[in-house]
């Protein structure tokens, strides 16, 4: 008999660990809700034109593809090469990510849709990654988008949404950077090779994993002089406070129209003294976020140093998305929460409240048919005040029950004994303290199951 396993880079989500993660949706559902966003579902599978071309060259290589159904094999022998084999078998793929399926859903709602559209999405998107740690195959994203609006208000807003969502989850030592790709492209005109840019971005992109010396590596494989390395590399050792990285920019970069653009909009959503946070916006400018379609504030959200986990958010501006399917000069700016990677970092850090790992706050334990339903009835009481409680429905001795109790982790067991029924009482026990009273019934009500 085959042993049952799942696909690598997938994972099954026990009860416990749905509490914890429903919390983490809850939290930022929200605040999601709070600033106006409404919620949005797209299919799981897009046609695959709609998402080709879309995320750069590396993103391309991620897309799941789906088989097509019917016969394939005269098909398969007609293409040329591996690329083309692909593209003939396969018409349809699993989403790579939440944005170009949300510009997709724009361009056919146009007519419908009252503008600016602020959507929130929260479903699961698929990359055929590498699996390791902190980066799955199928993971959720939850994502919240404004199209239809240039004001810079919006970008504020979404950095004061990760602010909110990382301080109420209890993150402490969370980092937001930002940078603006009118910057990179600023730098990608000062070297004269504005054609280059996506090279660029992808190669700085890799500082954290790869180092300087390797983007210089990276850099001069793809075609860039010593000299034009020599430039990048200036530009990566800008450093200081935030006005002091923006005043240095300004300096390198003033020969740029477009960097001084860019420049200007990210000092306006640092500066614009509309928003308070709790943990300030960092100016990065070794960010690059290598998708294809960011045109102007780039944003990029890190996990708490004590945390060897890195992303766990990101998002930007981009300015002409619809228009890759025929709705062009609709500007949007968006953002993205990595449910599976927070949830890896509130886990290590112990930051889940006992309140998200648990449900059940109350057991009936009895002693048979003649308890049964004078336990139901009271287990039903409960329940129509609010407090979640079940009764055992087996018959079974005490300790297998309490055992049961103990194993699902329910704080409260309520006992109907013998004493208790011809009494008309209950005797009620904390599991973890291990104390235990004596009430009437007519006092369950109003116990504090606390």
């Amino acid at each position: 008999m085959i042993k049952p396993s799942i696909p690598k880079g997938t994972r099954d989500f026990g009860p416990a660990v749905v509490r914890k993660r429903n919390y983490i949706f809850q939290t930022i559902r929200e605040t999601f809700e709070l600033f106006g966003f409404q919620p949005l579902e797209t299919p799981a599978m897009e046609n695959l034109n709609t998402l080709t071309g879309k995320y750069g060259e590396e993103g391309d290589k991620l897309i799941f593809k789906i088989l097509n159904n019917g016969e394939i094999l005269g098909q398969a022998q007609l293409a040329k090469d591996s690329k083309e084999l692909a593209t003939l078998l396969c018409e349809k793929a699993l989403r790579y990510d939440l944005t170009i399926p949300f510009a997709r859903y724009v361009v056919m709602k146009q007519h419908e849709l009252a503008l600016p559209f602020k959507r929130y999405q929260m479903q699961p998107v698929w990359r055929a990654d590498n699996p390791q740690r902190g980066r799955y195959r199928e993971f959720y994203q939850c994502d919240a988008d404004v199209v239809g609006s240039n004001s810079l208000l919006n970008e504020v807003e979404l950095l004061m949404i990760y602010d909110r969502v990382f301080s109420k989850l209890g993150l402490q030592g969370y980092e937001v950077r930002v940078n603006n790709r009118k910057i990179l492209s600023g730098l990608a005109e000062l070297i004269g090779k504005p054609e280059m840019l996506t090279d660029i971005t992808i190669s700085i992109d890799k500082l954290d994993k790869i180092g300087i010396e390797g983007v210089q590596q990276e850099l001069l494989h793809r075609g860039l002089s010593h000299q034009d390395v020599e430039i990048v590399n200036n530009f990566l050792r800008i450093d200081g406070s935030n006005d002091e990285k923006l005043q240095q920019l300004q300096v390198l970069l003033q020969a740029s129209a477009t960097a001084q653009k860019g420049i200007e909009e990210l000092a306006f959503v640092l500066n614009s003294g509309m928003a308070t946070f709790n943990a300030a916006p960092i100016v990065d400018v070794t960010l690059a976020r290598g998708l294809n379609y960011y045109t102007g504030m780039i944003v990029e959200a890190k996990a708490p140093p004590a945390v060897k986990m890195g992303s766990i958010g990101g998002g930007g501006r981009y300015d002409d998305l619809t228009g890759l399917f025929g709705l062009p000069g609709l500007s949007g700016v968006g953002i993205s929460f990595g449910v599976d990677r927070i949830y890896d970092v509130l886990e290590e850090l112990q930051l889940f409240p006992a309140a998200a790992q648990q449900s059940t706050r109350v057991l009936f334990l009895h002693m048979g048919a003649e308890s049964l339903p004078v336990a139901f009835n009271y287990m039903m009481q409960l329940r129509e005040k609010g407090i979640a409680a079940e009764v055992f429905h087996e018959a079974a001795k005490m300790d297998k029950q309490f055992k049961y109790a103990d194993k699902r982790g329910i704080p409260y067991v309520v006992i109907l004994g013998e004493s208790e029924l011809q009494e008309n009482s209950l005797s009620i026990k904390h599991l973890q303290t291990g104390q235990q009273q004596k009430i009437s019934a007519g006092e369950l009500l109003n116990f504090q199951f606390v």
